[in-house]
């Protein structure tokens, strides 16, 4: 399941110094305080929150202030911020540090979701040049002494590519980290990531980290990118669902001798039924409530037993639970002997969808500066949808 390979140098973003470079990806509604506590008990790196938006932070929305919160144990604490208007992102990000919210803040521009997009923002932003240098200027310039970085998708589609030159911009305005999801929106997350797209940018951009994402479902993947590539760090989303031990894998792949102490993991279904439980109760402290908290482990359930002899009753009574004795009794009935299932439970997790024309604004690929028109298409693009 995992291999020991030689262990990459250290990946220092600003003044953090990581064990692993390892990153896990915003997911909405996956990456909260619950998950990421998980995910560090088992390995090393920088767990990053979901994705906040950046007018709903300005506004004091309660939901927002609730997510930007991190639990004593979460250090370095790491925060995405997604936005489109230059001054209202440097006013979250001013919150964020005047406050002493979070230790590294990065800037959502990936997200390819069609309701982003369609108000040109997300993936779409950085086509247009000028705004997307205001906003990591002035996001870099308010951090200050806090770490800022940017994550970012090729572009919109294979006409028009905006990474090389979002690269550029973001290196020269201050930011202490660039990450490439190697796709385009108009992929959403379907196909092939590709890799050499992570080894141009790498190329481009020479003073700070350049991170790779995209189908990393393995310690193997990980170390198969940066070798390929010469990426400085990896980031993982979709990996991880249903597998946070996989931090463990890639933090003793990657990391120090300190990394991750132990074994590599030997997930049969016992020890994937733990994690998962663990997972639960996490969620229950999260949410302060154990119907919520079991409510939302319920998406989780596929997850992790992928390719485990778990039953279709058993896996639609576990994707009702409401409440963590319920969680016990039917993990009770389990072959808690099962041992872990090799191929059947790798590779993809998550939905891929399928590739799709991106919704973008009237005229918006006209040009590269932002007209009357776009300024006002702009003005609905700050809404919750995961971070790509």
């Amino acid at each position: 399941m995992s291999t020991t390979l030689a262990p990459a140098s250290p990946l220092r973003i600003g003044p953090i110094t990581l064990d692993a470079p390892v990153v896990l990806a915003p997911m909405a509604g996956i990456t909260n305080t619950a998950f990421r506590r998980l995910c560090r008990e088992y390995g090393a790196g920088l767990y990053v929150s979901e994705m906040i938006t950046t007018r709903a932070l300005v506004e004091r929305n309660a939901t927002t202030l609730r997510l930007i919160r991190h639990h004593e144990s979460e250090t370095p604490r790491s925060i995405q911020l997604y936005g489109v208007d230059p001054a209202t992102v440097e006013s979250a990000v001013r919150i964020l540090v005047d406050e002493d919210h979070a230790d590294h803040i990065d800037l959502n521009f990936g997200c390819p979701v069609p309701k982003v997009t369609r108000k040109g923002g997300g993936a779409a932003l950085p086509w247009k040049l000028g705004l997307f240098r205001e906003i990591v200027t002035r996001a870099a310039r308010a951090a200050g002494d806090i770490p800022l970085t940017v994550k970012m998708r090729k572009g919109i589609d294979p006409d028009h590519l905006t990474y090389l030159d979002a690269g550029r911009i973001a290196e020269d305005a201050g930011v202490a980290a660039v990450a490439l999801h190697a796709r385009t929106a108009s992929q959403f997350y379907s196909g092939t990531a590709d890799w050499e797209a992570i080894a141009r940018l790498k190329e481009a951009v020479t003073s700070v980290p350049v991170l790779g994402n995209g189908d990393i479902w393995s310690a193997e993947d990980a170390t198969r990118m940066m070798a390929e590539t010469g990426c400085d760090g990896v980031v993982v989303g979709r990996g991880c669902l249903g597998r946070p031990w996989l931090f463990g894998d890639l933090a003793r792949a990657l990391g120090g001798p300190d990394a991750a102490p132990g074994e590599p993991v030997d997930a049969d279904l016992a020890f994937v039924a733990r994690a998962f439980r663990r997972h639960a109760e996490l969620l229950v402290e999260f949410f302060e409530d154990e119907g919520r908290g079991c409510r939302d482990i319920r998406k989780h359930v596929a997850w992790y037993f992928k390719g485990y002899p778990v039953g279709g009753d058993t896996r639609a009574k576990l994707a009702t639970v409401s409440s963590l004795e319920e969680i016990d009794e039917l993990v009770q009935t389990l072959d808690l002997t099962a041992p872990y299932p090799g191929a059947a439970a790798e590779g993809q997790r998550g939905r891929a969808g399928t590739p799709k024309r991106p919704a973008l604004p009237e005229g918006w690929l006209d040009s590269r500066d932002l007209g009357a028109d776009a300024s006002s298409a702009l003005a609905d693009a700050e809404l919750d949808h995961s971070g790509g």
